[in-house]
């Protein structure tokens, strides 16, 4: 073979009970806490303001939440002066008095805020901008981001099973959906907010760890199809052992991205890069245990992967 083979099925029970634990630890915070979901999804109010001088973000969260604006966000939005404060739904309800005026109430808060900022700072504080989304927009964001995602799994489900065997697409579909259950879950155990930034970050998670899925499962169908004398197990090893050297320098070079993004990219990016740094993991994670795991728990063999045989080749084997 040229490389060395790494017997990573040997510990294929241990990586179940692993998996087991995560995915259920997942649920568990999920059912406990739920999500955390953001203004995109709740309806609320954003707010843009410039400073003269970098304020600090705790400093201004405090003057907010003493001010009476409960559950505000505010994090930094381009440079250091920049300011994007995003209010829960039930701030805006309370300054919006009838629905016909919803401009103007949004424009109020605004102006509110502003003059609170420039009170407490002592300096100019500018008004950007000031958007307003509504409850009912935000409900339909989080049940379409839901649908795109079990119509992802639909269709990569049916892709797999096309292009190799049925096996194989229950062994991607369970790795994704592994994938997806831990990251959700670790944004529900930390209580991180979730927003489309964070949806996008697990879509993501879903194609990266789908592409390294892919690799090996068509490394593992080309040595059934080339080694004689090996059981699925060896077979499984060899394969993994093949695409590890790629596999661990992809993940590599993704995650120095990544952490690029979260110590640098300002916080308006902080959770996506975090969603998307804890899906990395899992999903190399995955690629190797949970789908080749699955493959080994359905006893694929050789038989699963030989071509058909047509009907015309066969009479012609048979006549003399």
């Amino acid at each position: 073979m040229g490389k060395r083979v790494f017997n990573f099925m040997r510990w294929r029970k241990l990586a179940a009970g692993a998996s087991i634990v995560l995915v259920l630890g997942s649920i568990a915070a999920l059912v406990m806490n739920g999500l955390q979901f953001g203004l995109d999804f709740t309806g609320g109010t954003q707010i843009e303001v410039g400073y003269e001088q970098a304020p600090g973000i705790e400093e201004v969260r405090d003057q907010l939440v003493d001010a009476g604006y409960e559950g505000a966000s505010v994090v930094r939005f381009g440079s250091d002066t920049e300011i994007l404060i995003k209010l829960p739904p039930e701030v805006a309800a309370e300054q919006t008095q009838f629905s016909a005026r919803d401009e103007e109430a949004t424009q109020s808060i605004g102006d509110q805020v502003v003059t609170l900022l420039a009170q407490q700072s002592g300096g100019d504080v500018t008004l950007r901008r000031v958007e307003m989304v509504g409850p009912q927009i935000g409900e339909e964001l989080r049940d379409d981001g839901g649908l795109g995602m079990l119509f992802a799994l639909i269709v990569v489900m049916a892709y797999v099973a096309l292009r190799f065997q049925y096996k194989f697409s229950v062994g991607a579909v369970a790795a994704l959906a592994h994938d997806v259950v831990i990251v959700l879950g670790f944004f529900a155990l930390l209580r991180l907010d979730f927003d489309l930034t964070v949806l996008a970050a697990v879509l993501a998670v879903i194609g990266y760890s789908l592409n390294d899925t892919i690799v090996v499962a068509d490394r593992i169908r080309e040595n059934f199809r080339k080694v004689r004398k090996a059981s699925s197990e060896e077979i499984i090893n060899i394969s993994i052992s093949q695409t590890l050297g790629r596999t661990l320098m992809t993940s590599f070079t993704t995650m120095l991205v990544l952490w690029a993004l979260q110590f640098f990219g300002g916080e308006l990016i902080h959770n996506f890069s975090l969603a998307l740094i804890v899906g990395v993991v899992v999903g190399t994670y995955s690629s190797v245990y949970v789908a080749a795991n699955v493959l080994m728990a359905l006893h694929i063999t050789k038989e699963d992967l030989m071509p058909p045989v047509k009907e015309g080749a066969e009479l012609e084997d048979e006549m003399p």
